[in-house]
């Protein structure tokens, strides 16, 4: 790697690594400022396809990578596959009934591990055992050959003079290492690799800048399905509303109001259930202290409106919590700028497309960006009609060579309220995943793949 190249991009200027002594008092700049000494950092290893972030998007787009004949390399931050799956105990699916190919072989393997939810009545929900998750995508990844790296952060990117993607840097115990590839596809979320690249991006509502709300989830036990019927939604109606209001109404009578005007428990299995019930607003994904924030307040709360339903003895007498995510959940993030913006008025008109990847049915859901208005829902003005992902969204504009799968796609702030649920971060991974590598296995690139290709 030739060093005008690695110094080139922004940021790329500071990866180095510290001596045995660490920086000298003489290599300090400025005031507010360390300089840092560049050096050439190692290539640890290169694939065909390289996927940042092994969230939903991230594991599908791997896997079908590697099917496809690809050398695979997938990157990801914590210590398990599945992100806000399982790091972030999400523990339900929305938009994935209509999805086949790898969300389908999700489900068969959860059900046959015995690991997804279903009614009393028997109807499968979208609820699993996030533990069981964890193995079945790294039995997934394993069975394709993918080749996983966790506890490893994305940190930079090295483009060629015709504005190539060639090579990750990322962070770890290992140190700062590059990996190089053909074709990259961004899964971290909140676009962290394709923003290193230099790609343009939007961030928040178009007028305020104000970001979704963060979640953050928690497994609860020493309950009965039978003990809080009433305050979770266990049959097979599609009342949603009464339960939430209810269960917010109980958390009141134990001394707290959640932060969510809807709290909602469903059932994972036996008496191990699923919590939501946390707001954090006016926080960015993108920003480390934000999110250490957050967290620790949503932390807080949960403990206190479990602690205050335990209060009121009864049915809830025993009720505790087995853990909380590791990872809050973040709704929004960077949305990439693309070769098309999913907008709302694709959602709006329904429109489908010649490259379409994906089929969102899910509703407009921006959860309140101004607490001070509404602690729920946003009103939208309109009801979406069922629309299509066109492949263009997943293809980079800024870079050569990237692509993006997940709620980090090209599109505007109603439109990725609607797409950015998980089980069509599946289904745009897997696309993402196929299309990289026809484009790796043949010299060209992701925009250059004709859809039939990727069948």
């Amino acid at each position: 790697m030739k060093r005008r190249e690695f110094l080139k991009l922004g940021g790329l200027g500071a990866a180095m690594s510290l001596g045995p002594r660490g920086l000298q008092a003489a290599e300090t700049s400025k005031a507010g400022a360390v300089k840092e000494p560049a050096r050439d950092v190692p290539v640890a290893g290169g694939a065909d396809v390289v996927v940042c972030g092994a969230g939903p998007a991230g594991v599908a787009a791997a896997v079908a990578a590697a099917r496809k004949g690809a050398k695979t390399r997938l990157v990801e931050l914590h210590g398990c596959l599945g992100g806000v799956w399982t790091a972030g105990l999400l523990s339900w699916i929305l938009d994935h009934s209509n999805k086949r190919g790898i969300m389908q072989e999700i489900w068969d393997r959860l059900v046959k591990r015995s690991s997804r939810a279903y009614t009393q009545s028997g109807k499968a929900t979208n609820a699993y055992d996030p533990e069981v998750m964890k193995l079945v995508l790294e039995e997934m990844c394993a069975g394709a050959g993918v080749e996983v790296q966790l506890h490893t952060r994305v940190c930079a990117a090295v483009r060629d003079a015709d504005q190539r993607l060639t090579h990750v840097v990322t962070e770890s115990k290992s140190g700062r290492e590059a990996f190089a590839g053909k074709v990259f596809i961004d899964c971290t979320g909140d676009g962290d690799l394709a923003a290193r690249a230099g790609c343009g991006f939007d961030l928040g509502h178009p007028e305020t800048g104000n970001t979704q709300p963060f979640s953050l989830m928690a497994i609860i036990s020493g309950i009965t399905p039978e003990g809080i019927a009433g305050f979770f939604r266990d049959d097979d109606g599609k009342n949603w509303a009464s339960p939430k209001d209810r269960l917010r109404a109980e958390m009141e009578k134990g001394g707290h109001s959640p932060s969510y005007a809807k709290p909602t428990i469903f059932r994972l299995r036996d008496d191990l259930f699923a919590l939501m019930a946390n707001h954090e607003y006016y926080a960015k994904g993108t920003s480390a202290r934000d999110v250490t924030a957050a967290t620790l307040r949503a932390r807080k709360e949960l403990h206190a409106l479990v602690d205050g339903l335990r209060s009121l003895g009864g049915i809830w007498k025993d009720i505790h919590i087995v853990a909380t995510g590791a990872q809050i959940g973040v709704r929004e993030g960077r949305r990439i700028h693309g070769l098309y913006t999913v907008s709302a008025d694709d959602l709006r008109e329904g429109r489908q497309h010649k490259d379409a990847v994906c089929r969102a049915t899910f509703g407009i859901d921006v959860h309140s960006t101004d607490p001070k208005k509404e602690k729920g829902i946003e009103k939208a003005g309109f009801r979406a009609k069922p629309d299509d992902i066109p492949l263009r969204a997943l293809i980079a504009k800024d870079a050569q060579g990237l692509m993006m799968a997940g709620r980090c796609i090209s599109g505007d702030f109603i439109a990725h309220s609607s797409y950015r649920v998980t089980g069509n971060a599946v289904a745009m991974g897997e696309a993402a995943g196929k299309t990289a590598a026809v484009a790796a296995k043949t010299g060209r690139l992701p925009q250059a793949v004709d859809i039939a290709e990727i069948a």
